[in-house]
């Protein structure tokens, strides 16, 4: 059985880790199909959005298998490099289509890099988010220093940092870090309607978006706004352009052809 499972059902992917007798840990198997994945979803027109999820109630991603034969030691696995990230996600700047995590359970080390390679994030209120890295002497590697300092006020991310102890869901809603956090049973219902939020849109204005704001990063404000894109001309070029301005003269809903 495959570790990762992939599915595409009317223009939504879903990529689930499916590994739950070890709280859908990570192994360099794993690892290798996650990136497979990502690479085909970026050579696709088919897919407007993507669900990453974890098999079970109990766990999105453990983090690495730290049990598992094949898992190398931090210099080792340092040395290898990942340039886009843990499980090829989490600092990936060449995917512009929208992610979005369902976040099913506890998100710890790994876990919570992959999830914070998602563009929108809803969590079930059980969960625990954390890099509990230093607790076992190793370091966020694979894009969780930059991508959580980047994405959370200083402190607040050097307490998760530096501390290694997991919030719970809760918190993480408050400090800006998740979207939603759905209350048990719920989950299910509350990813789906931000999937369909997500689908009302242009799906190249929605690829336009992601990839202007992966293409400025460390750019001045001047330079950023500079950027010609060609994501954004395809997108302000297409049929959908015109479709869009159409459908809101006429009062009705757009019918998107992604073209």
């Amino acid at each position: 059985m495959s570790k990762v499972l992939f599915d595409i059902r009317d223009g939504v992917a879903t990529v689930t880790l499916n590994r739950p007798e070890v709280l859908n840990a990570v192994d360099d198997e794993t690892h290798h199909e996650l990136h497979a994945i990502w690479d085909d979803i970026e050579a696709r027109d088919d897919v407007r959005v993507v669900v990453l999820t974890g098999t079970g109630e109990r766990a999105f991603c453990a983090g690495s298998d730290m049990k598992s034969q094949d898992q190398r030691t931090g210099v080792e696995y340092w040395a290898a490099g990942h340039p886009d990230g843990y499980g090829g996600l989490t600092v990936r700047r060449s995917l512009t289509v929208p992610v979005i995590g369902r976040i099913n359970g506890v998100a710890m080390g790994g876990g919570l890099e992959l999830a914070l390679g998602c563009d929108l994030l809803v969590v079930a209120e059980h969960a625990r988010l954390g890099l509990p890295e230093a607790k076992v002497g190793r370091v966020p590697l694979d894009g969780g220093v930059i991508a959580l300092s980047r994405q959370l006020p200083h402190r607040l991310a050097m307490q998760l940092l530096l501390t290694g102890e997991p919030i719970t869901a809760q918190r993480a809603l408050e400090i800006g870090l998740v979207n939603a956090v759905a209350p048990k049973g719920e989950l299910d219902s509350a990813t789906d309607a931000l999937v369909q939020q997500v689908l009302r849109c242009a799906p190249l204005s929605l690829r336009a978006i992601k990839a202007l704001i992966n293409r400025s990063d460390g750019l001045s404000t001047r330079d950023a706004v500079a950027l010609r894109v060609p994501e954004v001309f395809r997108a302000l070029t297409s049929k959908d352009a015109e479709e869009g301005v159409r459908a809101f003269i006429e009062k009705r809903d757009p019918l998107w052809l992604g073209e």
